[in-house]
This record gives structure tokens, sequence and C-alpha cells, in this order.
């Protein structure tokens, strides 16, 4: 007489969806942290360029302040506006500490271009912070919403719809293209009943 199958209990159940949702998980945050590497690769000690229509130097302030069609340049980021303004130290050389830029902000790197009302690039933290109408588009993925983080240290970046330019509802929204199988590997239709 043989024994009837028994059912598996619901704690080996789920412990066994949390084995494959932590592995899930893993490979998952390898692959970002692969993706990550590329982006924290931006040197942010490079050298800066700047073009400008204007440059007004506030020496007793610390500051320059860029203005009509302003590009910087640090490597192979660019970071474009309407006007900028560099705070700079001056302890025997002048360091650059802070770039805050307004007026149709677009910084690009790469393939990923990202556009938002303001930014501040925050030399000393490696930090790109874009406020107001984000938009964060990398080839054909976008992300919207009010607020968008760009740490160049770790080369995570974040978006949320904190400040203004999210949904109506404070949420960030956004469209990814997914795999998309060639007619070679698209498999037969099934034969129609006769």
């Amino acid at each position: 007489m043989t024994k009837p199958a028994s059912r598996p209990s619901l704690r080996s159940i789920a412990l066994a969806w949390g084995i494959g949702g932590f592995a899930l998980t893993t490979a998952l945050a390898g692959g970002m942290a692969l993706h990550a590497q590329g982006i924290a690769a931006h040197d942010s000690r490079a050298p800066v360029s700047t073009q400008a229509s204007r440059i007004e130097w506030l020496d007793r302030e610390n500051r320059v302040l860029l203005s009509g069609g302003v590009t910087v340049t640090q490597a192979d980021l660019t970071i474009q506006s309407n006007r900028m303004l560099v705070n700079y130290t001056d302890v025997g050389t002048l360091e650059m500490q802070r770039i805050t830029a307004t007026g149709g902000v677009i910084v690009t790197r790469g393939n990923e271009r990202a556009s938002g009302d303001n930014a501040i690039y925050d030399f000393n933290r490696r930090i790109i912070t874009m406020a107001g109408n984000v938009r964060l588009r990398r080839g054909t993925d976008t992300l919207n919403g009010g607020r968008l983080v760009i740490d160049l240290e770790s080369g995570v970046s974040s978006v949320d719809g904190s400040a203004a330019g999210g949904d109506r509802n404070g949420r960030v929204n956004g469209t990814f293209t997914v795999p998309q199988r060639s007619d070679a590997k698209k498999e037969p239709a099934a034969p129609a009943d006769q």
C-alpha cells in the first residue's frame, strides 16, 4: 500500500518563495551594480571648461556669474543652461565648489540626458541635484518627476516626484523598452482545427 502524496506545508512554500525572491533580488542588484560602475566612472576632479556670452567675476564674493547660452564641460559630462553661478574657494589656487544652473538646464553624458528647471552640482559631495520638471532619458527609456539626484561617487541616480514637475499626485512616471522578438524566433501559429 502506498502513501498518498503529502502536500507541501505553507511554511515550505513561503520559504521557497522567499529564497527565490532573494535570488532574483540579488541577480537584479548585481546587474545594477555593474551599470552603476559605468556612471561612477565619471571623473569629478577633472578640469572644467566653460563657455558663455557673458562672464561676470564677483571677486569679493568668490563667485562667477555666467550667462547667455552657458556650457560647462568636465570630462564626458556637459551641463547647459541660460545662467550659472559658480562658487569657488581661493586659497592659493581657485577651486570650484558648486555650480548652480538655472533656466532650461540640460545635463548629458553618453546616451544619458537629463533636463529640468534648475540644477546644483556640488563638487565636494560629487552630487548633481536637478529640480523642477525633471526628465531623465537613457536611450529610448524615460523617467519624469520633480527631482533627480545623481550621485557620481556611487553611480546611483534617483528620481522622485516631490518637487514641482512630478505628476499631479507627486509620483514619478516612466516609459521603458522591452526586448522584441525577431520574426525568425517567433513560434509558428498553431494549426486551426479542420
